[in-house]
């Protein structure tokens, strides 16, 4: 049995991740675990007042949302800690990326590379990066 380490993400950022569009997710806690991760979709999306949500389903076209499903590989490669400067470059950068995160001072920026689709898992989302047994 393989053990899968899984991060939920809600939509529409988890299906970004997959497009390639979102590279870096942010959370306000830190993790030292380095390696290949997995991408759940949670099963809410954004609520309808957060003024981000309906921009983000906009870059995803018609892309599918993947609510329930674990669907994406990535290699989780760095977790840094956000200052100004670590903003400021994202923004510079890669704009669209910066508008698809929250990149307060003192949140953490979760550095995702090698994203590649999977056969779709149904799952329930959990906190946290959790574990699910194949």
């Amino acid at each position: 049995m393989k053990t899968l380490r899984v991060l939920t993400i809600r939509e529409p950022w988890a299906s970004l991740i997959g497009l390639g569009i979102k590279k870096i997710e942010t959370r306000s806690w830190s993790t030292s675990y380095r390696g290949t991760l997995y991408i759940h979709a949670g099963k809410n999306i954004i609520p309808k007042n957060d003024a981000r949500r309906n921009k983000g389903l906009e870059y995803l076209k018609d892309s599918p949302l993947h609510y329930g499903e674990i669907f994406l590989k990535c290699t989780l490669v760095d977790c840094i800690q956000i200052d100004d400067e670590f903003a400021q470059k994202v923004n510079l950068s890669d704009p669209i990326n910066y508008f698809c995160g929250n990149y307060k001072v003192g949140r953490y920026a979760w550095v995702l590379e090698n994203i590649t689709y999977i056969k779709p898992i149904p799952a329930a989302g959990h906190l946290s990066i959790w574990k699910y047994n194949e």
